[in-house]
Parts: structure tokens; sequence; C-alpha cells
């Protein structure tokens, strides 16, 4: 049998509950469905950065290719960069 779960005054409330509770002891994830949200977008945060002209220059020139804006190029190199830097991190080296 599962603990109930306690009811919440406010979203930072509960977060702080499940980031010190089990969430296997309140829930069975055995009956647990997939649930997708196709129209849910993460939250986004403006920064200012600083880069060199030229780099600007050539960003903006990929992107005028790719027909893309370029704060989207900027993101999605970021993206990728990352994935792979997380894979070869996580995977186990061949050799």
């Amino acid at each position: 049998m599962s603990k109930p779960i306690p009811r919440f005054k406010n979203e930072d409330e509960e977060r702080e509950f499940w980031s010190e509770n089990d969430s296997s002891e309140y829930l069975n994830w055995e009956n647990a469905e997939r649930a997708l949200f196709p129209n849910l977008k993460p939250s986004t945060k403006a920064i200012s950065i600083r880069l060199p002209e030229s780099l600007l220059d050539a960003i903006r020139q990929l992107a005028n290719e790719r027909d893309v804006p370029y704060q989207s190029l900027i993101k999605i190199y970021l993206q990728e960069r990352i994935e792979e830097d997380f894979k070869a991190r996580h995977l186990p080296s061949g050799g």
C-alpha cells in the first residue's frame, strides 16, 4: 500500500518534498503510463553574451544560408555540442 501524498501549499513546498522523498513510496510506478506533452515549451531565460564580431558574422551567414534566425542556430549548435560531450563522457571507451 502506498503512502498518501500530502497536500502542498505551493509549488516550492511540493518541489522540496519530492527532492527529499522517494516517489516509489507514494506511487505505484508499475501502473504508470507514459504521457506526452507536445505543446509544452521549456522555460527560457534571456542572457547576454559577448562574441567577437567575426564569429557573430559567421554565425549570421550560416543562419542565413539555413534560413533560420541566428539565435536559433546558436541554440542548435550548443545543444548538439552538449549532447556530443555528454555521450563522450557516459559511453564506455572502446579500447
